[in-house]
């Protein structure tokens, strides 16, 4: 029994785990960094505010919704610009049958004075007249196509394809010149404002790559244009670049951002920052020993680098191995890693 139980107990046996990839400690020569924060924006965002008064009748869309160019978003009550227009094509109207009576009186005084039947003062008091007509058409007219424009506010229309981000009004509120009724923005075409101090600012290489993490949406992203805008904050004396993205995807209007500007090459040494295990205030790797037995080692480490690396200051040497899939390495150890971070056997 004993013999034939025994293949059944060997085929239970959990399977040794796979040997975990090394990487091999060396200096290298990576860029020099330093750190600024930022605020992700879109490039195009637009509050559109109410140009006339009147009471919102209809709101059509409500605050995440995606909208084409041209698309009515909301309307205002149309019924007072109605009837200003109404009333100035009237006068328009009175204001051109005056004009059509002073030409022709204008024309008859004309004739009058050929045959001397009125003196030049008569003839210059008709032209007088009717040049007067002519200017209140002008004006009326200037008035009657202010209103037609003025009807056209009452309908809130989206300037391009975007992603309405905010909506502080609600049918029946009262819209008043200057009140934003809806905020729209383009999520196709984002980009970072950073802030850094002015002594930072001298040391910069803006040539060079920089890289832009945004923590919220795990991203990290290489700048397409910098650019440096030409106003210092005398307060705080730091000044503020514009950096434009590439790819922005996923990215929100208001989140932080850190960027990473290089300010030269410095020799140190690194390692792949996906090799790092942390676990709360625990940062260690898996030093493979002689034997390809990996074993956890506390580290103390710097600022990552561009390229995925980050620096050691403590803890490793060069020439060391270490596991790459600290995951793999802590399975092939048979520990099992607590969410407080201590190793348990």
């Amino acid at each position: 029994m004993l013999w034939a139980l025994a293949p059944h107990a060997r085929a239970a046996e959990p399977a040794p785990a796979a040997p975990a990839a090394a990487y091999v400690l060396a200096y290298r020569d990576v860029p020099d960094l330093v750190s600024a924060e930022g605020v992700v924006e879109a490039v195009r965002q637009s509050t559109l505010a109410a140009q006339i008064p009147g009471q919102i009748v209809e709101l059509r869309v409500k605050v995440g919704d995606s909208v084409k160019a041209g698309q009515v978003l909301a309307r205002i009550d149309p019924r007072a610009a109605e009837q200003v227009v109404s009333g100035s094509q009237s006068q328009l109207a009175e204001a051109q049958a005056g004009l059509t009576n002073a030409l022709r009186s204008y024309e008859r005084n004309k004739q009058l004075f050929a045959q001397k039947f009125i003196s030049k003062a008569g003839l210059d008091q008709a032209e007088l007249d009717y040049k007067a007509a002519q200017a209140r058409v002008g004006a009326l007219q200037a008035n009657a196509g202010q209103a037609s424009t003025a009807k056209t506010f009452t309908t809130i229309t989206a300037p391009y394809a975007g992603v309405v981000a905010a909506t502080p009004i609600e049918v029946g509120d009262m819209a008043t010149p200057g009140r934003p009724l809806v905020t729209v923005f383009d999520p196709a075409s984002m980009r970072v404002i950073a802030t850094l101090s002015q002594s930072s600012l001298r040391d910069v290489k803006l040539q060079m790559p920089v890289q832009v993490e945004v923590p919220a949406a795990k991203l990290r992203l290489t700048v397409k244009q910098v650019t440096l805008v030409p106003l210092a904050d005398s307060r705080t004396h730091t000044a503020k670049l514009r950096l434009e993205l590439d790819n922005a995807a996923g990215l929100l209007p208001g989140q932080f951002a850190r960027v990473y500007f290089t300010t030269g090459v410095a020799r140190k040494l690194v390692i792949p920052e996906h090799a790092v295990l942390r676990r709360s205030e625990v940062t260690a790797v898996y030093v493979l020993g002689t034997g390809g037995q990996p074993q956890l080692r506390q580290i103390r480490v710097g600022d990552a680098s561009v390229g995925g690396y980050i620096e050691v200051l403590a803890g490793l040497h060069e020439g060391e191995r270490i596991a790459q899939e600290p995951i793999k390495a802590g399975l092939a150890t048979g520990g099992v890693t607590s969410p407080a971070g201590s190793i348990e056997k």
